[in-house]
């Protein structure tokens, strides 16, 4: 996987998220971004989730964002509309700051696409 220097890769995640702060009106931490870009992929508009709704938002999000680097593929959109993946090979072991990192780098890789 390919990481940035890590000053630009900070300097990138501050901007998106004073971005994000700036669209919605409240800061965004990793969980709301993720809640976010399930929304999104669900393509359904706002509305009220329930908690396991919302947690399955944040795997829907999470599944894309490790699509964009071949650790998952999408399969099908369910009879209820919602999208589903599937793992296509092992997301790399990973401490937990780590994992934070490659879930940034995914994020930010995601919002470079949709603009």
């Amino acid at each position: 996987m390919e990481f940035e220097k890590s000053e630009d890769f900070e300097a990138r995640w501050l901007e998106l998220l004073r971005s994000l702060r700036a669209r919605f009106g409240k800061e965004l931490h990793l969980n709301g971004i993720l809640f976010l870009i399930g929304v999104q992929e669900l393509g359904q508009g706002i509305s009220e989730f329930t908690k396991e709704q919302k947690q399955d938002l944040m795997h829907i999000a999470t599944c894309k964002l490790f699509s964009l680097s071949g650790y998952y593929e999408f399969d099908k959109i369910d009879e209820d509309g919602w999208p589903h993946y599937k793992a296509v090979k092992p997301i790399p072991s990973a401490n937990l700051k780590e994992q934070e990192r490659m879930l940034k780098w995914h994020i930010l890789e995601y919002f470079d696409r949709e603009d």
